[in-house]
């Protein structure tokens, strides 16, 4: 970060997970390796956050670490000192870097000490928590990710829902046919239809 600039929110993207789902549905490789328009799942993720700008930490699989919450802490853990966190799982591939910036932005505005992407009534990724959920955040374990650090949010109305005109935030690939869904959207953005 150059010297003057607004510390930004770390984008936690998380590569962790087994991708059980998408084996039991006939895939050959992990998900995240899954090939999409060229280049795996999670390289299309990757390349979405260095073009936002934002900085980054990859939480990889570790057996210490069993669950998405689990990953989640680890990640802002490692992270502590950010002004915040943008969390984004490594199975939205088609997620655009606007979104990623329009969900920090609003995260910084400090109106809310979450943020939440909307497309077309479905609730999407990445989901931005301020510095004050650290510890909630840093607390998690488990499989259910920070859900219930967002549900306390929502009780105190500290969440910012935003409206997106991407689908990518919520093209997430669980199944083989998730992933011939998310190589249509990104057939149709080459296209530009």
């Amino acid at each position: 970060m150059e010297q003057g600039q607004t510390p930004q929110p770390v984008v936690i993207v998380l590569a962790a997970g087994r991708g059980e789902r998408f084996r039991a549905s006939g895939g050959a490789l992990h998900k995240l390796d899954a090939p999409l328009a060229g280049k795996p799942v999670l390289e299309h993720v990757l390349d979405a956050v260095r073009a936002s700008g934002l900085p980054m930490h990859v939480v990889r699989p570790d057996p210490s670490r069993p669950g998405m919450g689990d990953s989640i802490a680890a990640g802002v853990r490692a992270t502590a000192d950010a002004p915040g966190w943008l969390v984004l799982p490594g199975d939205l591939p088609l997620v655009r870097p606007e979104t990623l910036r329009a969900v920090a932005t609003a995260l910084l505005q400090g109106a809310a000490q979450a943020v939440v992407p909307w497309w077309d009534g479905h609730r999407g990724h990445p989901v931005g928590f301020a510095h004050a959920c650290r510890d909630a955040l840093q607390d998690l374990k488990g499989n259910q990710g920070a859900a219930p650090v967002l549900s306390g949010l929502s009780a105190t109305n500290c969440v910012a829902n935003i409206t997106s005109n991407d689908p990518g935030c919520i093209t997430d690939i669980d199944t083989l046919d998730d992933l011939a869904r998310a190589e249509a959207l990104a057939s149709r953005r080459t296209q530009g239809t």
